[in-house]
């Protein structure tokens, strides 16, 4: 006797539901560029509008969401795990300097439930909207016996281009430059383990009512993550504007210590922002170091630009028109000892 493929758990009449349900949502974060639609074995993106550059750089990138998506699975919202997903990979080529032209993505399940499949597809390509870029292609594999039925996880990877003397980086940083922060949504997509762990450790659920919040545990955590793209974009191609960092694993200052030149360091005054009550919560719950708070979790910056000082106003005001609150938080010095560092001083008002 021979037993059926969807006897084994993998249903192809599912995954070909799924597509349907999600056409409409790809068909939307989409490109002039793009050749050709959703269902074809590779996605295509007509290379001739690279023709305007000088001496095109491509950039890549390529991430996943992380255990965030065990939150969405246990609230049964699946809309906006896409925004974690694109934020995490086109933001990582902002930094550089680079346009995301387009993104593919990589969905894995214990049993596709077409609902659920194009609920994450739609928040993805919703996302790729607001981002700038274009949904080309993706693949949902069904895993029978490696996953759970209602598990899933999610993954992609983006494209994108830069002229080549614009590239930001190490290079471009001065001494005397600004640290520009900007402000992040909430926890965005890293440190969810350690999250995760505090609250089982606590006994909290996730439709908890957490007052200091306004809303419950849950949704607080489901907070998709703030896409910085175009705004950031847009603040590469200022003059002035030297280097980037996107704050995820690993914090704030490590982060920016990767575009940081060795014979340089950046002081950040943690009195010039106050992080977002649940940063405060997390800490509390967890009784966390302030050490291991910082490392694990942005503590409210997600993004940092690197910039002459004489263009912070202008730059608060660019970021401000996007929606995306900035401040100064420190500057660039000539290293006294080692380099390549950040210090975070001060103490955050309220902590």
């Amino acid at each position: 006797m021979t037993d059926s493929y969807a006897e084994a758990g993998v249903s192809i009449e599912a995954a070909d539901t799924a597509v349907e349900l999600m056409r409409t949502w790809v068909e939307q974060a989409s490109r002039p560029e793009v050749i050709g639609g959703i269902g074809g074995f590779a996605g295509l993106f007509d290379a001739t509008a690279l023709t305007a550059y000088k001496r095109p750089l491509l950039a890549t990138s390529t991430d996943g969401v992380g255990t965030k998506v065990a939150v969405a699975q246990a609230m049964g919202v699946h809309d906006t795990i896409g925004f974690d997903l694109v934020g995490m990979v086109v933001d990582d080529l902002v930094v550089c300097g680079a346009e995301p032209l387009f993104m593919t993505d990589y969905i894995a399940c214990g049993r596709v439930e077409p609902e659920r499949i194009a609920a994450i597809v739609k928040g993805i390509a919703a996302a790729c909207v607001e981002a700038g870029c274009a949904l080309i292609g993706g693949e949902t594999a069904e895993h029978p016996g490696l996953m759970g039925e209602d598990e899933y996880d999610v993954a992609g990877a983006t494209t994108g281009v830069v002229e080549a003397d614009l590239l930001l980086g190490p290079a471009r940083v001065r001494p005397g430059d600004a640290v520009l922060a900007m402000a992040s949504s909430g926890l965005h997509s890293n440190g969810y383990s350690l999250v995760r762990h505090v609250v089982a450790q606590a006994g909290w659920a996730y439709d908890r009512d957490v007052p200091e919040l306004g809303r419950t545990l849950g949704e607080e955590l489901l907070e998709p993550t703030r896409i910085y793209a175009k705004a950031c974009l847009e603040l590469a191609r200022v003059e002035g504007t030297h280097a980037m960092a996107h704050v995820t694993g690993g914090g704030l200052a490590a982060n920016l210590a990767r575009v940081m030149p060795e014979e340089l360091t950046a002081t950040l005054e943690r009195g010039t922002w106050t992080p977002a009550p649940v940063f405060d919560l997390v800490r509390g719950l967890g009784r966390l170091p302030q050490a291991d708070l910082e490392a694990t979790l942005n503590c409210g910056v997600g993004m940092v630009a690197l910039l002459h000082p004489t263009g912070v106003d202008a730059a608060i005001s660019l970021l401000a028109e996007h929606g995306v609150d900035a401040w100064l938080a420190g500057e660039v010095r000539a290293a006294e000892g080692t380099g390549g560092t950040v210090d975070l001083v001060g103490q955050h008002p309220g902590w």
